[in-house]
């Protein structure tokens, strides 16, 4: 998340167990409605597999299951967020598309110490939107270097 430079930035909402996130929508490419998913031996415990998307093979990241949050049954509000990161194409399983929003920098807190029900090394902070709060993804952290490698070579 660019949280240097500008006074606001533009985020896709989404929902994941009881919490709401964020992602700055410069990253996302686009919102599918989840697809069949090809399992992939030898994978980390959270990617799903891969997909089809008009010819290009893209892996699949079940977020509940990166940030531990007890895995629910897919529902017809699924959805799988095709992000780039560094080039590189990664869907990301969420249980539903919220909006696209714009916070104000001035809006965004560190993340406190207390505990969410994802680890604080994800979340880059922590956006007041009226009544609600968003957790701003870190899409730099999501994965380890070893993480990233496995994904690049899928």
């Amino acid at each position: 998340m660019s949280l240097k430079t500008g006074a606001a930035f533009k985020v896709v909402t989404f929902v994941l167990g009881e919490e709401k996130f964020c992602i700055e929508i410069l990253l996302v490419q686009e919102i599918v409605r989840e697809v069949k998913v090809t399992r992939v031996p030898k994978a980390p415990a959270f990617v799903e597999g891969v997909i089809n998307l008009r010819g290009k093979v893209i892996p699949v990241v079940d977020l509940r299951k990166r940030f531990e949050i007890p895995v629910g049954e897919k529902t017809k509000d699924s959805r799988v967020i095709i992000l780039n990161i560094n080039d590189s194409l990664v869907g990301f399983i969420v249980d539903s598309v919220d909006r696209v929003i714009d916070i104000k920098k001035e809006h965004v807190e560190e993340t406190p110490g207390i505990a969410f029900t994802v680890e604080s090394k994800f979340i880059a902070g922590v956006a007041k939107v009226g009544e609600e709060l968003i957790l701003l993804m870190d899409i730099d952290r999501i994965f380890s270097s070893e993480e990233k490698a496995f994904l690049e070579k899928v």
